[in-house]
């Protein structure tokens, strides 16, 4: 049984479409761990939720959580459908980082970071982590945020249960690229960005 294949299927279900296999959530994304096996059986015969309990456990980006029952299970962020995932908002540190795709920098340098069919900008506390995401969509680069000028300035962040940042959008004057091979940010006014 392929558990990355499964694990996407869930995330699909319980990030943006849980209509496609007749799955409801609640206000707060949760979605009953029964339902979830009976309909996944449909498309996976074998599944069961001891296989659920795995790849929640076995997740490495520790996308879902189960409730203290462990009878409902949710996605813990990435959601295009409007859930409250009663996320509390939080003081984050000085920097920030987004990783992205060199080919969406030109957009990005215009119109900021938006949160588009998502609910949140998502962002990392370290470089590292920045340059796997940005690797999801081509060439990546790294941009490093000014959080603490946006907190003065009044924007909200919160933290999920597996620990990515997130804010509703990020404006460009709070963008900088972030120089990985010299380990510092180039500060940039987006009218001096060209590609």
């Amino acid at each position: 049984m392929d558990k990355v294949k499964i694990s996407k299927t869930m995330s699909l279900i319980l990030r943006h479409h849980p209509e496609k296999y007749n799955i409801h959530l609640d206000k707060h994304g949760w979605a009953g761990i029964d339902e979830m096996v009976t309909n996944l059986k449909t498309k996976y015969p074998h599944f069961s939720k001891e296989i659920l309990f795995e790849i929640v456990k076995e997740d490495k980006k520790q996308r879902y959580s189960l409730n203290e029952n462990k009878d409902k299970i949710r996605a813990n962020q990435g959601h295009s459908i409007s859930v409250d995932v009663e996320l509390k908002s939080m003081i984050p540190p000085d920097i920030l980082y987004h990783g992205t795709a060199i080919k969406f920098l030109d957009s990005i340098m215009q119109q900021g970071l938006l949160s588009k069919n998502r609910l949140y900008v998502h962002l990392s506390k370290d470089v590292d982590t920045a340059i796997q995401v940005g690797q999801r969509h081509g060439k990546p680069v790294v941009l490093s945020i000014d959080c603490k000028s946006m907190i003065d300035q009044g924007y909200v962040f919160y933290l999920s249960e597996n620990g990515v940042w997130l804010t509703k959008n990020v404006p460009v004057q709070f963008i900088n690229i972030f120089d990985v091979n010299k380990n510092q940010t180039i500060r940039i006014e987006s009218s001096d960005f060209f590609i």
